[in-house]
């Protein structure tokens, strides 16, 4: 599950079929909003309301989650897992591995796919949570290992049939630039696309405004009402947001997160509470924002001194309690004030 980045240009004409038509004088503004992988998405775009459906868009989700969801039993993903002898990936599949091992490979390994048994044990993936022991945790840390999965053809080859994949830091962005393609190869160039947080944006709005997304202030109860802390004018461009503030359990008074360390088994406890993170692609910055929760905000200080193209909006508490912020100069320039 991602973390949620409000969009302020959100019109009070939120709808799921229909569109919502501006006064004369500017183009059309359509937007969709419907439920798709466990979360919201939602398309804006100027235009005609005769360039793209919802039932397109819909289809085009259900597909793409028979490729890259592990909540889909017949998914290719689930069916590599369970080692089925005729399963075979397809373009999507290798292109989100693909990245993933290049991304794994950047970070030293703060992003691993193969972590999947780990996040499955926890109880954050589609099984139930295990009794948690350091035995336990030990073995399944072998499973972690990124070099035993390869890619040969349509085929995935593993040296031990107990590493399973898990795509959910990366699948979410993915599915964001995969619409937006969708929405290109129909013309629509000013477009505006949110799948629970991950956030593409292309062109502007009318008269050359870029979009405006906000980037949500963290959160003591998962309830907690939404506030946003920073908002930020964007185009051309993607943002994802991983925070361990929302999705976590609590055991014997100790708060467990979602972001599982590949290389520790245990859930990553830093003072970091949430990493945004501004690409090209949505994919990317889905993968790096989880990368960067498990490096904590040292390490990820460190890490994007040496990317200068990724933007980064890092929010963590001080010993106090209080919330801090620390942003790249590229993002901070893009920032509303």
């Amino acid at each position: 599950m991602r973390f949620f980045l409000f969009i302020s240009c959100i019109l009070s004409c939120i709808f799921i079929s229909n569109s919502c038509v501006n006064p004369s004088d500017t183009p059309n503004k359509i937007q969709f909003v419907d439920e798709a992988q466990g979360t919201y998405f939602m398309v804006s775009y100027f235009g005609s309301d005769t360039l793209v459906g919802l039932n397109q868009m819909d289809s085009l989700l259900k597909t793409f989650d028979q490729t890259a969801s592990s909540w889909e039993d017949s998914s290719v993903i689930s069916r590599i897992n369970r080692n089925e002898p005729d399963a075979l990936t397809n373009a999507d599949f290798n292109r989100i591995f693909m990245q993933s091992k290049r991304i794994w490979k950047e970070t030293d390994g703060a992003f691993d796919i193969t972590v999947g048994p780990l996040v499955n044990a926890w109880g954050f993936g589609f099984k139930n949570k295990s009794t948690i022991t350091d035995m336990l945790i030990d073995s399944l840390l072998t499973l972690v290992n990124f070099d035993g999965i390869t890619l040969k053809g349509n085929t995935v080859v593993k040296t031990d049939p107990r590493i399973q994949i898990d795509f959910n830091a990366i699948a979410q962005g993915y599915s964001v630039d995969l619409l937006g393609g969708f929405l290109e190869s129909k013309g629509i160039e000013n477009y505006l696309i949110d799948i629970g947080g991950e956030v593409l944006a292309k062109g502007t709005k009318p008269k050359g405004e870029p979009w405006i997304v906000g980037i949500e202030k963290p959160a003591d109860d998962a309830n907690a009402a939404r506030e946003v802390k920073a908002r930020l004018k964007i185009t051309n461009k993607a943002i994802a947001t991983s925070g361990n503030y929302r999705k976590f359990f609590e055991e014997n008074g100790i708060r467990y997160a979602h972001t599982i360390d590949p290389k520790t088994g245990y859930p990553a406890r830093h003072t970091l509470l949430s990493a945004t993170i501004m690409s090209d692609s949505a994919a990317i910055a889905d993968a790096y924002a989880t990368a960067l929760m498990v490096m904590g905000l040292d390490k990820a200080k460190a890490f994007l001194a040496t990317k200068p193209e990724l933007g980064a909006y890092l929010i963590f508490s001080t010993k106090d309690g209080d919330f801090e912020t620390w942003a790249t100069k590229n993002l901070m320039e893009m920032m509303v004030e």
